[in-house]
């Protein structure tokens, strides 16, 4: 969970994972829909998809205790280098560096490193890092790097003043340590998209995505991208008419909404749909669901959005009769 995510975020889906799966066997036996419903709001469900696949692995080979060979380890589903050392270390109080983004930006201020904080610099922090590496304890040594990154040399106006070691840091002696790492540049792609809320008998038709690609096998509700030229409305029919294999007879606009993920900043506008004649459903994509089932599946966060927006209507619409 913390992989690209901060403590502050992880910790109350930390807490609340621990009561669906409190063990590795709890979560193998899990089906994955579950699994990503409990991930949902954590983003780059990936990881969620291959810590379900280890958990199977470490029961179905390894009796469900966790390996503690290195190499064994960095088989399993998910486990990169930084993941399979911080278990190693955190666990098993094994020699092992880690380098996450906070670890990274100590080492690069430590060693005066010029650069952008990339992996492409890694060997060399690790190169720097091992030699301080305790022979005992060594989780919390990397935990401390951890904390020392998260809580004083700070990405933006470091506390210097209270580090512990500044002696060490060859960006403070120089000054620089508001300029080391430098910024790096991130490019992302805005797209428009557009969906559609078809209701039936007081449910909603959703649909499930793809099992690879993007956001693979999470729900969503049908609709696309805008394509350059097109009206919303224009997208919305297009769409509509591609997945469902039906004519909009009418559209009303409720809500918009911006969620971003991996490279991508997306404005999400939900349409209610009212289709001439029936759409054509697929037996494993489609399904009507009723509003409080629709918590039961796994959205990306616009989606989750739009589900909130939807309960507040329908509460509206009881006051109202």
């Amino acid at each position: 969970m913390l992989q690209q995510t901060t403590v502050q975020a992880v910790i109350p889906y930390y807490k609340e994972w621990l009561k669906i799966f409190p063990d590795i066997k709890s979560l193998a036996r899990a089906p994955l829909q579950k699994v990503l419903r409990a991930w949902q709001g954590l983003g780059y469900y990936q990881r969620a998809k291959n810590l379900h696949r280890a958990s199977k692995i470490i029961v179905n080979h390894y009796s469900g205790r966790i390996p503690q060979n290195y190499e064994e380890l960095r088989r399993l589903p998910g486990f990169g280098d930084y993941t399979t050392a911080a278990v190693l270390s955190f666990a098993f109080d094994k020699r092992y560096p880690v380098l996450d983004a906070n670890i990274r930006r100590v080492l690069m201020r430590l060693a005066g490193l010029q650069d952008e904080a990339h992996t492409k610099n890694d060997k060399f922090l690790l190169e720097f890092l091992i030699p301080y590496l305790p022979q005992k304890n060594v989780g919390l040594f990397n935990q401390g790097l951890m904390e020392l990154g998260a809580l004083v040399c700070k990405a933006k106006n470091p506390l210097c003043l209270l580090c512990p070691i500044p002696s060490f840091c060859k960006a403070y002696k120089e000054g620089l340590q508001e300029v080391i790492p430098r910024p790096r540049k991130r490019n992302y792609q805005k797209i428009e998209a557009v969906v559609g809320i078809l209701r039936n008998n007081q449910k909603y038709l959703i649909q499930k995505r793809p099992s690879s690609g993007l956001l693979a096998d999470l729900w969503e509700f049908p609709g696309g991208k805008r394509k350059d030229g097109e009206t919303l409305e224009e997208a919305l029919r297009r769409e509509i008419k591609e997945e469902l294999g039906a004519e909009v007879r009418k559209e009303k606009f409720l809500i918009k909404v911006r969620h971003a993920y991996t490279q991508f900043q997306v404005t999400l506008y939900a349409y209610e749909c009212f289709l001439k004649g029936e759409p054509k459903l697929k037996k494993n994509v489609h399904r009507w669901v009723t509003l409080k089932a629709l918590r039961r599946y796994p959205f990306a966060s616009g989606s989750a959005k739009i589900i909130d927006f939807l309960e507040k209507m329908e509460q509206a619409e009881k006051r109202q009769a």
